[in-house]
């Protein structure tokens, strides 16, 4: 198993917090990690499918997972 890079740290450190308002993620996401919101959830799709985020955040990827299948499902 590798570890995870710094930036997919970030990533989920920043998918776990709240947001009180609408755009605030996405303009996190470009002023803190420098990245578009595309980039940002294709890495979070990633991270979603392997153990080391599982074992990282256990809480935040078994909801993103059942989020992503409950969605998957819908179409």
């Amino acid at each position: 198993m590798s570890e995870l890079t710094e930036r997919e740290l970030a990533v989920l450190a920043l998918e776990s917090r709240t947001w009180r308002t609408t755009g605030a993620k996405e303009r996190a996401v470009r002023e803190e990690l420098d990245l578009s919101a595309t980039r940002y959830y294709q890495i979070l799709n990633r991270l979603l499918d392997r153990q080391e985020a599982l074992a990282q955040a256990p809480v935040l990827v078994n909801r993103l997972r059942r989020v992503r299948e409950t969605k998957r499902a819908e179409r």
